[in-house]
This record gives C-alpha cells, sequence and structure tokens, in this order.
C-alpha cells in the first residue's frame, strides 16, 4: 500500500542507470533547506525538518532501508524537542536573540555519547536481521543493517545534540554524511550519493558558523 503512494511511475530523470523519483527530489530539497537553515541557526530549520521527516519514511521504505524508516518518528519527536529548546531557553541559556545559544559539551560527555552510538547501533543491527522474520508480510531482508544501524544511531545523535544547540553535533553530522555515502552507493542508490556530499560541504559550513557564534557569546 504504501509502495502505491510514491510508485515507480513517478520517476523524473535517471543517473548512471539508477532512476530518480519526485519523492527524492522533494526529500533532497528538503534536507538541503532544513540544513541551510540550521546552519544560519534559524529556528525555520524545525518546519522544514517536520515534512522532511515524513519524507524520508516513504523513501527508505522503498529502499529497504528499515532501520532509517523505523526511527523517523523518533526523528520528528527529537525535532519538536529542538525547536521547543531553541525557542524556550533558561534565562542562563539566552543569547542575545533570546533563543537557546551554543554551547560545549564536556569530554566526558563526548566519550558518553561516542560509546553510546557504538552500543545502540549493535543492538539495533540484531533487530533489523531479525524483522524480515518477524514481520514476513511487511518487511523483506534488511541491506547492510550493520551500517544502516550505525548512521541511524549517529543521526539520532547528532540530532539530539543539535536540538540542546551543541557545537558537537557538526562532528556527528560530519560522521553521518560520510558514512551515508557508503550506504547508499550500496543501497544501489546513485542520486542520493551525491547528495551527501552537498550535505557535507553544508556540515563544514554550519560548524564555522557555529563555532563563531559561540566565540561571539563568550
Amino acid at each position: 500500500m504504501i509502495d502505491n503512494i510514491f510508485s515507480i511511475n513517478n520517476i523524473i530523470f535517471s543517473i548512471g542507470g539508477q532512476g530518480v523519483s519526485l519523492l527524492e527530489i522533494i526529500s533532497v530539497i528538503s534536507g538541503l533547506t532544513c540544513v541551510y537553515l540550521a546552519t544560519k541557526a534559524k529556528v525555520a530549520n524545525f518546519w522544514v525538518g517536520y515534512l522532511y521527516n515524513i519524507l524520508l519514511f516513504f523513501l527508505f521504505y522503498q529502499k529497504g532501508l528499515y532501520s532509517s524508516m523505523l526511527v523517523q518518528p523518533v526523528s520528528f519527536a527529537i525535532n519538536f524537542f529542538g525547536h521547543y529548546r531553541w525557542t524556550h531557553p533558561r534565562r542562563e541559556e539566552e543569547n542575545n536573540r533570546h533563543q537557546l545559544k551554543i554551547s560545549l559539551l564536556s569530554t566526558g560527555k563526548r566519550v558518553y555519547f561516542v560509546l553510546q552510538i557504538i552500543v545502540l547501533a549493535a543492538l539495533w543491527a540484531v533487530v533489523l536481521v531479525n524483522l524480515d522474520n518477524i514481520f514476513p508480510s511487511v518487511f523483506g531482508e534488511a541491506k547492510r543493517p550493520l551500517l544502516d544501524a550505525f548512521v541511524t544511531m549517529t543521526i539520532l545523535t547528532a540530532q539530539y545534540l543539535s536540538a540542546q544547540k551543541k557545537l558537537e553535533c557538526w562532528a556527528a553530522w560530519l560522521t553521518v554524511n560520510v558514512t551515508n555515502v557508503t550506504l547508499y552507493i550500496l543501497a544501489g542508490m546513485v542520486f542520493l550519493p551525491m547528495v551527501s556530499a552537498g550535505y557535507l560541504v553544508l556540515a563544514f559550513f554550519g560548524y564555522a558558523m557555529w563555532r563563531k557564534q559561540w566565540k561571539n557569546n563568550n
């Protein structure tokens, strides 16, 4: 049923023998817009992010990347949390625009988040491997479950750190974008690996912009 919503007939053009659907194009435009607004620390990035989550849910279902698909509701919730945090900071957390200011994690917290990604990715990969056995009528065999799980957990961590406006979120996004190029190619995609290169450039830009703002507020 979900396949019929965004069917193969919606292919717009082909790159390297791979069709690019209308869904992929709209997802990419939404994603790039969302990240660009985030690099500028604009609250509007969250509104675009809601749409992006919904589009990715359907896109990843089509591609068999079930880990990335299943966490989109979680990602949506984190996006909502970040929207609230950015616009309702405590007094000591405010910047000169009365929004949440950019801050840094402690060394201990950085180690904690790295370990958390590794452990949760391993556990989630086990779930993905068994999805087709548990729900055979819904899911096929998951593609690259370990890599998919790692990317998924890193994305959620990056989102959470972004929601808290931690500068380190951009290190997580850089990791996501580099890994995504590999994941998308292995999943048979051609268009999205190219787009990931665009996200990578924006992540470097975002880090530079946030670091400048952090210095100005400290």
